[in-house]
């Protein structure tokens, strides 16, 4: 498998994972010009940003600090657009989750980071 074929695999794990957890999935691969998110979806009142990252062992590092700064702040811009198309209010209560995925152990990070405002 190349890589975008195992991210896809690990998205379609972590989506399965969410659901079953009581998460409803909205969109997949939601991508603009920005970026991606992996997956958007409804927790509770909850909207929802999911960064997926998964690695097989600890060799090059856990799966959970991949979603570094430069990451996150790429994530809120996608996830304002997204706000933005969808005419949500600012009001829109809204958090960024991260499943990581190390070997066969799944970990759901719940507002694993705040939003990050940025410049245009």
């Amino acid at each position: 498998m190349n890589k975008r074929q195992t991210g896809t695999s690990y998205e379609e794990k972590a989506a399965a994972f969410l659901e079953s957890q009581g998460f409803r999935l909205l969109e997949k691969n939601f991508r603009n010009r920005q970026g991606e998110i992996d997956l958007i979806g409804r927790d509770g009142s909850y909207l929802v940003f999911v960064e997926v990252k998964y690695r097989a062992n600890e060799e090059k590092g856990y799966a959970a600090q991949a979603v570094d700064f430069r990451k996150q702040k790429q994530i809120c811009k996608v996830a304002d657009f997204y706000r933005c198309l969808h005419q949500l209010s600012d009001a829109t209560s809204i958090r960024y989750d991260v499943v990581a995925i190390q070997g066969e152990h799944i970990e759901w990070i719940r507002n694993a980071f705040p939003h990050i405002y940025a410049r245009y």
